[in-house]
């Protein structure tokens, strides 16, 4: 390629000059038709035509100029060299004191028919490149984009830039009333996105149905995407997502054809992208305090546990984002570790950070370290939390979840530690899994040692944030579900009434981070007036919005990626598993939730404990674990978290109940 530019260029500047000795004659007979100069003239004339042109066309690199591709930039490029190009031969011929044609208007008319005769060739080429080969069988879809702003603008000029469009625009729907009835491109605005039900209905009628829906902005999201996915699920109207701005550049686009054609893949084909299921649980923005936060993390020593899972990962970048004084990164699992690492490096080369593989369960190692560290907060979000998974190997979620917790928070105590935030789960609350009851166990040491220290005025400050599933975390059932769809299905799911409370991570460690600032300030910092239930071993727990049937999720998922439950793929109940519940609760009836000052934050008020009293019983447990006696271990867990229900046979177990 690089060896024929050079080849194109001399090209079109043979054609411009060829061009240039064309426009002459046709501006002179355009101009004065009887008056013709004599043979001496155009000897010298017809050159300088051709170098004026070239002297103007230089600077707005006329030779350069891909004719199959032309736009406006090039247009406005020939206007230029057209104009210059007429003015330096008018200029030339005063200055030669050469013939001048009679009529003073003869600049404008050389420069209108330079600019038309330039023009006229490249507009020429684009079209023919746009058009469709003949060869071609398929033809364009009928699409209904949503979204009336530079979104569809950038959509369906990328369209027409593709030799075989794939997509044929029949109309937009804007995100503002006062867009109805106006045109992009000829295309007409036929309302708005709430009104979809009604558009679609009406091309219903009139027999014009759109064969996709394309989303071209990313303001739809939430509720409002629900609706609008309703109305094309009822006309059996699949919905897509126009695919990035840097995908639909012309540029990136004309590479994805060469390497199309060198046998690279790629291509030039316009590709849209699946609505993804978190945009539909995407709710409002709650305000957060990013002022807090920054008071809170920015010139501090940050320690993050777990740091190579969903949860961790995202308080590390978070956290990042706000500028510590030093980051460490710490996890069991070498890779999770490498990426997220390797992630921050790319994106904060600035922080000081710090990976360390580690297990959070080893005492003398986790104290030695902290030692080193010294650091100021701790974020402890490792933890083992798939439930059959900790049902079928109990002891190690009991070392992992309770004693690993106490022996973070200990070894960070005794560093003197400004504060450790603990996340917790929905499944701590009236526990059926030893996943949960582990976790509640953990809740109740860090609950201990929050009361002590505000009693004491000093010491530090525990943090707990209780929240429900992540919605597309490790180990999670959307992540699952896109396997078995990838595999044509079923997708399974274990019961039709059980539900969970969702969240997207981005909006759960935002929320997480707020508690931080609530829980770790001293409650005499200005603004922020700490809940009293604080006092009494209180616990953050997230506004989830109401819990999700996994059925209806499933469902969704199938139709977002444009087939129909039931008939394209199966869903298939499998039965509740060991460990596992109907519906997860974020209270019960012991602790009724009290709202904070920020929306999407709520304090409950479980009991607590004496944490000499909680530790000793974590190292009875911790004992047992290690000498294999998981009997022993699990009735010591019953004893110190009471409500703890254990479901240890799965659906035959939830059955008899």
């Amino acid at each position: 390629m690089a060896r024929r530019a050079p080849h194109r260029i001399l090209l079109n500047l043979l054609l411009d000059s060829l061009i240039a000795c064309l426009a002459l004659p046709a501006a002179l007979l355009l101009d004065a038709p009887g008056t013709w100069p004599s043979e001496a003239w155009w000897v010298a004339a017809v050159p300088g035509a051709m170098l004026a042109l070239l002297a103007a066309g230089l600077p707005v690199r006329l030779p350069q100029q891909y004719w199959r591709y032309a736009g406006l930039p090039d247009l406005l490029g020939i206007v230029a060299a057209a104009v210059g190009s007429a003015l330096l031969f008018w200029a030339g011929l005063h200055l030669l004191d050469a013939w001048i044609p009679p009529n003073p208007a003869f600049p404008a008319i050389h420069a209108l028919t330079l600019g038309l005769l330039l023009g006229a060739p490249r507009i020429a080429g684009r079209l023919h490149h746009a058009r469709r080969s003949p060869e071609t069988t398929l033809a364009p879809q009928p699409v209904l984009l949503v979204g009336a702003g530079d979104g569809a603008d950038i959509f369906i000029r990328a369209l027409a830039a593709e030799r075989q469009p794939a997509f044929r625009v029949v109309g937009i729907l804007s995100m503002r009333s006062r867009q109805a009835g106006r045109r992009i491109q000829g295309h007409p605005i036929l309302g708005t996105a709430d009104e979809i039900a009604a558009v679609l209905d009406t091309m219903a009628g009139e027999s014009r149905l759109p064969a996709l829906i394309v989303l071209t902005t990313h303001h739809v999201q939430g509720l409002a995407l629900e609706r609008l996915l309703d109305a094309a699920d009822r006309h059996g109207i699949p919905v897509r997502r126009s695919p990035s701005v840097t995908s639909l550049d012309p540029a990136a686009r004309r590479i994805a054809a060469m390497e199309e054609k060198a046998g690279q893949g790629g291509g030039n084909r316009l590709k849209l992208d699946p609505v993804a299921i978190e945009d539909l649980l995407d709710r409002p923005q709650v305000p957060l305090d990013r002022e807090g936060m920054a008071r809170l993390i920015q010139g501090r020593r940050v320690l993050v546990t777990g740091a190579g899972g969903t949860i961790g990962g995202e308080l590390a970048r978070q956290v990042a984002a706000l500028g510590p004084a030093a980051l460490t990164l710490l996890d069991h699992g070498e890779f999770a570790l490498y990426e997220i690492d390797l992630e921050l490096r790319e994106r904060h080369p600035d922080v000081p950070r710090r990976a360390v593989l580690a297990d959070i369960r080893d005492e003398m190692r986790m104290r030695r370290l902290l030692e080193e560290l010294r650091p100021e907060l701790v974020f402890h979000a490792a933890a083992l939390k798939h439930v059959p998974m900790v049902e079928n190997n109990p002891l190690e979620g009991l070392l992992t979840n309770a004693l690993g917790t106490r022996v973070v928070a200990d070894a960070a105590a005794a560093v003197g530690c400004l504060a450790m935030v603990f996340i917790s789960t929905d499944k701590a609350v009236n526990p059926t899994s030893v996943m949960g009851a582990s976790k509640r166990l953990a809740e109740m040491y860090c609950q201990a040692l929050d009361v002590q220290a505000r009693v004491a005025g000093r010491g530090m400050r525990c943090v707990t944030v209780r929240f429900g599933n992540v919605l597309g975390s490790t180990g999670s059932v959307v992540p699952l579900f896109r396997r078995q769809l990838e595999r044509g299905g079923p997708l399974t799911v274990t019961h039709p009434d059980m539900r969970r409370y969702f969240m997207t991570v981005r909006e759960a460690v935002g929320l997480v981070l707020q508690a931080s600032v609530i829980g770790a300030e001293d409650s005499s910092a200005p603004g922020h007036a700490q809940p009293p239930e604080l006092a009494e071993g209180g616990i953050f727990v997230l506004d989830m919005g109401k819990p999700v049937k996994i059925v209806d999720l499933a469902r969704r998922m199938i139709r977002l990626a444009g087939l129909r439950p039931e008939e394209d793929v199966e869903i298939r109940f499998t039965g509740l598993r060991p460990g596992e519940k109907l519906y997860e609760e974020l209270f019960h009836g012991q602790e009724p939730p009290r709202p904070t000052e920020f929306k999407g934050l709520l304090v409950a008020t479980p009991r607590t404990a004496d944490p000499a009293l909680v530790g000793r019983a974590i190292d009875e447990i911790a004992a047992a674990a290690r000498g294999g006696n998981p009997r022993a271990a699990l009735a010591q867990l019953g004893r110190l978290v009471p409500e703890f229900d254990h479901n240890a046979e799965g659906e035959a177990a939830t059955a008899a109940r």
